[in-house]
């Protein structure tokens, strides 16, 4: 088996190319960063530095990498039988066009084994707006060709993987926390469920997505934003604050109930997924910023994230979220320099006020209780 992976960034190595290449499938990167991938097609192996209290390092190997703007691409999508990706959201529709050409190649050279590609992105059926993008970009002529030899498989990914520590000159070196969660739906596959360890098969995908974006998403966000008012640099530094912590387990509690209500998930289960998300957020061995988990505020601030998501669901259930409306008002605070939605934020704030600020991005009705309470929680914060 020969798959093609977008994205040879930390995630990419660390997470879903590393269970790849652990399957014994033949990896190939594919990346714009060309120390990287001058470097993996040097050496075609690195380290992983898995962290926690039982820390060891293991090595990925061979592996290989192609330059992701380069015509390799469209050769390799027309043979491989996997394409994965790791790009971050706002990159999917970039790489659709390469994808729609390696199709029309593929069609082109009569290969009609199945091939099937999943968006390993934090959002909420990534693939499915992936093939969106690639359906754009292909010919109506090829769109049946696609739908009968194509999976489009949507997937949820978890998994901490903080940025390298500075210092470090290998550029082919990660660290990533022990957990890792890499759930798809096996009913959007194209031909034979792939075995691959690591990958776990399911026919209900949107109770796995929402049980992850409404609870380690909207817990890591809220750390974030909350830990950032009050001065801390890391997550772990924030969710040890008692303060900060009270409102984040509130918060992921209120969430809760609403997975409860709606996937019939059992009370007591979800409440130790809670408490071992915690326990992650406190690992002493992951330097993970509040600034890198709290960045593309307007994204998390949207109607389908992590933040106003889960509200929505309160309010269809008429559940509490009262910590939920005090981290959503901590993300209208959320400022950065080097985040250009954060700045966009600030801007929108300045010119139109929070209320409308926050209707304009979230979706929430303008007479919504909800806006007022997030209003009345931003001007007690600021």
């Amino acid at each position: 088996m020969k798959a093609l992976h977008f994205g040879a960034g930390n995630i990419g190595r660390g997470f879903i190319g590393k269970l790849l290449a652990d399957a014994g499938i033949e990896l190939v990167f594919a990346d714009v960063n060309q120390v990287v991938l001058d470097a993996l097609n040097a050496r075609h192996t690195y380290p992983v530095h898995v962290v926690g209290e039982q820390a060891k390092t293991e090595t990925v190997t061979g592996v290989s990498a192609v330059n992701s703007t380069s015509d390799d691409i469209i050769a390799l999508i027309a043979e491989v039988d996997l394409v994965t990706t790791a790009v971050g959201p706002q990159i999917l529709e970039r790489i659709a066009g390469s994808v729609a050409q390696g199709l029309i190649a593929r069609h082109d050279r009569g290969n009609t084994a199945p091939l099937n590609i999943i968006a390993c992105e934090n959002m909420v059926r990534g693939t499915s707006q992936l093939k969106q993008h690639v359906l754009k970009a292909l010919p109506a002529q090829h769109h049946a060709w696609a739908e009968a030899h194509v999976g489009f498989v949507d997937s949820a990914v978890d998994r901490i993987v903080p940025p390298s520590e500075a210092g470090s000159s290998d550029p082919l070196e990660v660290t990533v926390e022990t957990f890792s969660e890499w759930i798809v739906d096996k009913t959007q596959f194209k031909g034979a469920l792939p075995a691959i360890p690591g990958m776990e098969l399911t026919d209900n995908l949107m109770a796995f997505v929402e049980r992850k974006l409404f609870t380690l998403n909207t817990g890591h966000a809220i750390t974030a934003y909350l830990g950032k008012l009050a001065g801390h640099v890391t997550i772990r530094d924030a969710i040890l604050d008692s303060r900060i912590r009270a409102v984040v387990e509130g918060a992921m509690q209120e969430s809760g109930a609403v997975l409860i209500r709606r996937y019939d998930f059992d009370a007591e289960k979800h409440a130790a997924y809670i408490s071992k998300i915690l326990t992650r957020f406190e690992n002493p061995y992951l330097k993970d910023d509040v600034e890198r988990v709290g960045r593309q505020p307007l994204r998390k601030l949207s109607a389908g994230d992590r933040l106003i998501k889960p509200l929505l669901g309160t309010l269809e259930y008429q559940l509490p979220h009262d910590n939920l409306v005090q981290g959503i008002a901590a993300a209208m605070h959320y400022r950065s320099d080097a985040d250009p939605q954060a700045q966009e934020l600030a801007t929108l704030i300045a010119e139109q006020g929070v209320a409308e600020t926050l209707v304009k991005i979230s979706g929430l009705e303008p007479e919504s209780q909800a806006v007022e309470a997030v209003v009345s929680a931003y001007s007690a914060m600021a």
